[in-house]
Parts: structure tokens; C-alpha cells; sequence
């Protein structure tokens, strides 16, 4: 593999800071839909979130090192807006071709493309683009679920390579094959790490499945070389990271991240960097909930919260044997936690994301693990509480409005991250959730973690590890969460699990409706929390699609005399709905 390597770098030489080869399609017709005026109200509701940390302690290779890994996401995010729709980079083109379109830029990075979430909760474009459809840009343009499913039930052996997580679905046209052809002659190195690839892509009948290095070739090729220098920088201060930087490089050629994810998840990283980097979550695909989309985070290291973090993980075996299914197993104490501060998100990562905890692969996970990284500087952020804050005492009682502290919602988000990594990760029968239960595996995955949150806050309770007012606080972050403004769409996973939970707990007395508010009952809480927990886990532990999508029908109604009076309320008292995020390091100073 070295060889390989020293070939691709060889290859790499010639091209690595050009732009990227891959296809553009024109900015020709395309022009603005929405009006200033239209776009206002959004940007009036939206936060800028500014994040500026102090990187005085890098090393110069450290520095060296961002430099590289900021290149890098910059073409990561490209290839993340490619993702989510046909002509979002054509339309980025366009904008930055028009400087008189101020409000219509941040709305398209507020958005991560031409098509923008309004206040009502719909999906609309503001430029003239396509509309958007389920499949996004991962599957052929207008491919509809009831086509998929009947050419896969007709053709099953194809299911596995044309629903992999890291493969783009393209009609088998004579131009996709020329396209896809071209790139293994371009770069040996991905004709050697796909074998087999070349004689599927000359053959393959209707549907092709070109992996993402294939399909992005030039634009992989230039972050693998970021990669490999960002490695060389820090090499002789951080033995650990470089080594991970050059694996995750190879990671991307092969979309095969074992190698770098067990370096990222067992090294013991010794210099002040982090970084998320490859395509992770399935959220933005609305046809099969399988396909993973670009990002890239890099980080800087809280040391100080980090330490404290460390001692929370010693509960939890103990949470994991407390959970209400009888398929419990052995899971690490030993899980590499910390805080961090975002030096600059891309792609998928980019915005207000608190948390993240990662390989989401379940044989990886048992394997080696997974590592948690809390973004300090967003989930501690005094403006971001604010926020949440507002929208939770307009919703409950007056009575019970500060029972919510940044705290509380600290250690939940801790504790959901957690709890990824306990409960069910494979069905009864040894199915991965993802292949089992598609675009329904993040909505129950998600939830799962929510409940496990709660449940761990009952047991260090109880251990003595926090107190009662703590336990309050982190009760009431797990209510505000599941508060919905608008009805959610069901292809939005957060939002309609969240509307599950608090159907649930009314359901189960945990949430009573009074005078127009909410009243939360903590004595029925942990009650309904278990409850709930017991069921999600048996869903995830059947793997039966079907019987998923009858529970979340069943329990995602929303009623206007009910639902509808606390989204208004919480409507009514936000400042802010969105949040912009900028940074420092890739768009200077604030303004």
C-alpha cells in the first residue's frame, strides 16, 4: 500500500491545487424567485453565530495543518452542496457572480443550497433551479421510491451495491459510463482500490453504482493530497493524528473508512487538533435514508472540560444494562470523549450541530469504538441558551420556566451521544438498523439516543453522581427538545421524532396541557421515558420496516387545539428561528 501511495502523490503533483475537472452544469437561466423582500423575514429570524477561537497555542505545524484541512472542507463542502441538489453549485456561481445579491448569498449558505426552509416549515426554491425531489442528487433526477423498489425486487443481488452508503446512483447511459470509465484510466490508484468496479460499470444494465471516489474523482483526489500534507505538518508533534490524516486520505480513494476510523477512534491524539472528516449521515436522503453526505469539522481541543468529561463515562455499563430489552452486551468504558471548540465546519456538519459521536457502523463500533466530540463553543453558547430558553418558558408553566439550565442541556446532549453507542445496534436476526429499516433507522436511532439520555441522567441520580436539581434540569432540556414549532414534515427525521416523544409523554401523563401551557409531571417522567425506550428498542431489535412506519403514523398526529397552540406560543416569542454560522478562520473578523 505504500506503493500506492507514492503513485497517487506522483499523480496528485500535477494537479492539486487546480480546480476541479467534474462536470458544472451552466449558470445559464438560472435567476432569483424571491424577492428581497421574501427573503427578509427568514434572515430577521435568523442568529449569526460567529466562532472565533483562540489558536495561539498551535503549533506551526498545527498551523500548517489547518491551512490544509480548511482547503480540504472548502472541496468537501462543494461536493456536499453537489449532493443535496443538481445545480446548487452552478447556482453558488451564480450568486457570487452577482454582488447586488447579498441576501439572497446568505440565505443559500443558511440553506446549504437554492432550496430554503421557510417559516411555515415548507421547502422552497428562491432561485430558478429544479425542484427539489427525494433524490436529491445521489440517485437519477425524479427516481421515484415505487421504481426503485420494483426494479430491486426484480433485481435483488443489485440491492447491497446499488443502496451502499458511499455509492451515487446514475442511469447506465453510454456518457455515465464514459464519465465513470475515465476517471479509473485518470487515477490507477481508484482502479486498484475498486476491483471488480470496471467490468460492473461496462456491464451493468439500467442503474449504475459509482463509488464517491469515483464519481468526485478530481475533487478526491485534491483533498487526499490536503490529507497527506496536513499529515506531513504535524507528523513529528502528533504521531497519532498524522497517522489518521493519511488513513482517512486513503479512506476516501477506497470508501472503505475502517483504517482510518480505527485510527481516529483508538489513537491517543497528543497535539491540540481534531477533525471530522468523510461522509457520515444518511439525513439528506429522503428516498432510502442510506446514502451518507459530505463533512468535514476541524477542531481545537477544550483540555480543561475534556478532563471533566473523562469521569462521566464510568457509569456506563451500568446504563446499559438498566436499559428495558434483554439483549445487553459488554460496551467500552474507555471511549475517547472531548470538548472542542469548531475552527470551521463543512458540508453537512456546517451550523449549530452540538455533538457528534462516530463510526456510526455497527461492526466498527464493536470493534473499536466510537469517539464523542461536544462542540463546546456552540452547545455553551450564552446566545444559542437564550434562544432555547425563551422558547421553553413560553411553552410550560411559569411555575416550572427555569427549571432549564445550559448545564442541563450539556449533559443531555453528553448523554445522547452515549447513548448511540448503547442499546440495539443490529436486529435480532444480525441485519444492520440502517439496511433493515432505511429511511426510518436515523428517526429511531436518534430517538433511541434521546431516551437513553434521560434514562442515564435517572441512574446518576440514584449513583449520587448529580444532584436533584441537576436531574431537574436535564428532565426539562429533554422536554424542550421535543417541542416542535411547526409540524414536521416526515421526511425531517429530528423533528418527527421529537413530535413522537411528545405525543408520548402527554400520552403517558409525563406532559399535561393546561391553560394553553404545558405542565411537566417529573414523578410520571421516567416512567414514560422507559416506556418509550422499551418500545423504540423493540422496533430497532425486529428490523420490520413496515411495522416501523405504522408506530411512527400512529404517534406523530398533531392537533390544533393542543400542538398547534404551543408552536404558536413558542413562535411568538422567538427572536430567532436559524442560525448562520460564520468563522473566523475562513471568513475573517465579524462584521
Amino acid at each position: 500500500m505504500r506503493t500506492l501511495f507514492i503513485a497517487a502523490a506522483f499523480v496528485l503533483s500535477a494537479c492539486a491545487s487546480a480546480p476541479s475537472l467534474e462536470p458544472h452544469p451552466s449558470t445559464a437561466g438560472i435567476t432569483p424567485t424571491w424577492s428581497t423582500a421574501q427573503i427578509t423575514p427568514i434572515l430577521d429570524r435568523t442568529q449569526r453565530l460567529h466562532l472565533a477561537p483562540d489558536l495561539s497555542a498551535l503549533s506551526p505545524g498545527e498551523q500548517i495543518a489547518v491551512r490544509e484541512l480548511l482547503a480540504a472542507g472548502e472541496r468537501l463542502h462543494a461536493l456536499y452542496l453537489a449532493q443535496r441538489h443538481p445545480q446548487a453549485r452552478a447556482a453558488e456561481a451564480y450568486l457570487n457572480q452577482q454582488p447586488e445579491l447579498g441576501a439572497h448569498r446568505d440565505l443559500f449558505r443558511l440553506s446549504a443550497g437554492p432550496i430554503a426552509t421557510t417559516l411555515d416549515n415548507t421547502r422552497s426554491a428562491f432561485l430558478s433551479v429544479a425542484a427539489e425531489t427525494p433524490a436529491r442528487n445521489v440517485y437519477p433526477p425524479g427516481l421515484t421510491r415505487a421504481e426503485m423498489d420494483a426494479f430491486l425486487t426484480a433485481n435483488p443481488e443489485r440491492r447491497a451495491q446499488l443502496l451502499d452508503d458511499r455509492t451515487v446512483v446514475w442511469n447506465a447511459t453510454p456518457e455515465n459510463r464514459r464519465r465513470a470509465l475515465a476517471a479509473l484510466t485518470r487515477y490507477a490508484a481508484l482502479d486498484t482500490l475498486h476491483p471488480g468496479l470496471r467490468a460492473a460499470l461496462e456491464s451493468d444494465q439500467t442503474f449504475l453504482a459509482v463509488p464517491y471516489a469515483v464519481a468526485y474523482a478530481d475533487d478526491i483526489m485534491f483533498i487526499y493530497a490536503r490529507l497527506i500534507a496536513a499529515a506531513a505538518a504535524i507528523e513529528g508533534g502528533d504521531a497519532a493524528l498524522a497517522r489518521y490524516l493519511r488513513l482517512r486520505a486513503r479512506d476516501l480513494l477506497a470508501d472503505d473508512y475502517e483504517g482510518g476510523d480505527a485510527a481516529w477512534v483508538t489513537g491517543d491524539f497528543t497535539g491540540n487538533l481534531n477533525a471530522q472528516i468523510g461522509a457520515y449521515e444518511t439525513y439528506d436522503d429522503a428516498l432510502y435514508g442510506v446514502k451518507t453526505f459530505f463533512s468535514l469539522s476541524l477542531l481545537i481541543r477544550d483540555r480543561t472540560h475534556s478532563d471533566e468529561l473523562i469521569a462521566a463515562l464510568a457509569d456506563i455499563q451500568v446504563v446499559e444494562n438498566a436499559l428495558p430489552y434483554s439483549a445487553h452486551r459488554e460496551v467500552r468504558s474507555d471511549i475517547p470523549v472531548g470538548v472542542y471548540s469548531v475552527i470551521a465546519d463543512f458540508g453537512q456538519a456546517r451550523g449549530a450541530n452540538t455533538a457528534t459521536i462516530l463510526p456510526n457502523d455497527a461492526y466498527l463500533a464493536r470493534q473499536y469504538g466510537r469517539t464523542i466530540l461536544m462542540r463546546g463553543n456552540i452547545l455553551l453558547s450564552e446566545e444559542q441558551f437564550a434562544e432555547t430558553h425563551r422558547a421553553f418558558a413560553s411553552a410550560v408553566i411559569p411555575a416550572q420556566a427555569n427549571d432549564l439550565t445550559a448545564e442541563g442541556g450539556f449533559y443531555r446532549v453528553l448523554w445522547h451521544e452515549i447513548g448511540h453507542y448503547l442499546g440495539a445496534d443490529l436486529t435480532a436476526d444480525g441485519r444492520d438498523l440502517d439496511q433493515a429499516l432505511e429511511d426510518n433507522a436515523s428517526l429511531l436511532e436518534e430517538m433511541k439516543a434521546d431516551l437513553v439520555s434521560l434514562t442515564a441522567a435517572r441512574i446518576l441520580r440514584e449513583r449520587g453522581r448529580i444532584t436533584d436539581a441537576q436531574l431537574r434540569a436535564i428532565y426539562a432540556s429533554g422536554v424542550r427538545r421535543v417541542l416542535q414549532k411547526n409540524r414536521p414534515r416526515r421526511e425531517q427525521p429530528y423533528q418527527t421524532m421529537q413530535l413522537i416523544q411528545w405525543n408520548w409523554f402527554l400520552d403517558r401523563g409525563a406532559l399535561r396541557f393546561e391553560d394553553g401551557r404545558l405542565r411537566i409531571d417529573y414523578t410520571r417522567y421516567p416512567a414514560a421515558v422507559e416506556s418509550l425506550l422499551r418500545e423504540v428498542l423493540a422496533l430497532q431489535r425486529a428490523g420490520d420496516r413496515p411495522r416501523a412506519d405504522a408506530f411512527i403514523e400512529r404517534w406523530t398526529q398533531w392537533r390544533p387545539d393542543l400542538h398547534e397552540i404551543i408552536a404558536t406560543r413558542m413562535r411568538e416569542s422567538e427572536q430567532t428561528r436559524f442560525t448562520l454560522v460564520t468563522y473566523e478562520a475562513l471568513d475573517g473578523p465579524a462584521r
